[in-house]
């Protein structure tokens, strides 16, 4: 992605030290909330703000009205951990590359309207600590209340993350240029969809996960308890998450381009989807997806990584045990959780 690209330029101003970190109810929160509202208008929006008093801040709202009265959700928080006296934490990966991919979006789908229905864009505030898990959420008070009422959203996808490829740069593409798709199996038909464009983009290999592989630490759980179809597109933390050295100069540019592709063929396909209404599923977990993804991911390691080897013979005596619909005991999908937990750090 070239320096003067504008989802660059962005992310950068995003982490710069007048945002300090985009602490929500902080000037440089406020200051960040206006970069937003500025790009989204420059890629042919009208975005507007919605307060959420419960952390100080407002999410930014644009839509593209389509052929329907039905809409697809696309969001990411914009807020950070803000500063400690002279230390900024500028959340390149957390979560300013995700607000940039999101604005790229907007401007493509702008530029060529998707078919059926239309598309709604938030710039999430106060996702981090410690309003993570409170009504004080930015997501939270979409859902209290909603710009475009929640029975009329067929797909939530939330982003987490995306900057940086899996692992250290000695590990092999197919590796590094996995994202995880999680929350797919929690509405009919999302899952058959996903895996049709998982190779779509060339770069990145999108690899559906269960949403309960991790804690829901992101903008879709409101959504997730609200029966609201969701997706939660992410990577994993890297070694930098949550500390100063999350930086513009650390993100893997091409990797924040192919996701953007990438999520705008996902969304075009939402939108023109032939269903009259998505349905949510709330109990459609699938344990095996996670395994796949897993084993896919470990399987180009095994020759050399004795973890990796280590992880595969658990893989797949937990395939084993998955039941006629891909779903483990819970005690099982504890185990594949703790093993997951394993497998981010070791990457890390």
């Amino acid at each position: 992605m070239d320096p003067s690209h504008p989802t660059r330029s962005l992310v950068e101003a995003l982490c710069s030290d007048a945002c300090a970190g985009r602490r929500p109810g902080t000037p440089g929160g406020l200051l960040a909330r206006s970069l937003v509202v500025d790009a989204l208008r420059a890629a042919g929006l009208d975005p507007t703000e919605q307060p959420a008093p419960g952390c100080g801040g407002a999410n930014v709202v644009a839509t593209i009205p389509g052929e329907i009265d039905r809409w697809v959700l696309v969001g990411a928080h914009y807020d950070h951990l803000g500063a400690s006296g002279k230390v900024i934490y500028r959340g390149a990966d957390d979560n300013a590359a995700s607000v940039g991919i999101l604005v790229d979006v907007a401007r493509a789908l702008t530029a060529r309207r998707p078919d059926g229905r239309g598309v709604v864009f938030v710039a999430f505030d106060g996702e981090e600590s410690p309003y993570y898990g409170t009504g004080a959420m930015g997501s939270q008070q979409f859902v209290r209340t909603p710009t475009i009422p929640l029975d009329r959203i067929d797909m939530m996808v939330a982003m987490e993350l995306l900057g940086h490829p899996i692992g250290p740069d000695v590990l092999p593409d197919a590796v590094r240029g996995s994202v995880f798709a999680l929350g797919a199996e929690r509405s009919a038909g999302t899952s058959a969809r996903v895996d049709a464009l998982a190779s779509a983009v060339d770069g990145i290999t999108v690899r559906r996960c269960d949403a309960e592989v991790i804690p829901p630490l992101s903008d879709h759980l409101a959504f997730w308890q609200a029966g609201v179809p969701f997706m939660l597109l992410t990577g994993t933390r890297s070694s930098t998450y949550h500390t100063p050295w999350d930086t513009p100069d650390r993100l893997d540019w091409g990797r924040v381009g192919a996701v953007s592709r990438w999520l705008e063929g996902f969304v075009r396909d939402q939108c023109a989807r032939p269903e009259a209404r998505v349905r949510f599923l709330a109990d459609g977990q699938d344990d095996r997806s996670t395994l796949d993804a897993m084993g896919a991911l470990l399987r180009p390691l095994a020759d050399g990584v004795d973890l990796a080897r280590s992880a595969l013979d658990r893989i797949d005596a937990l395939q084993a045990r998955c039941d006629a619909q891909g779903r483990l005991r819970d005690d099982e999908r504890m185990t594949l959780q703790g093993l997951v937990a394993a497998i981010e750090s070791a990457l890390a």
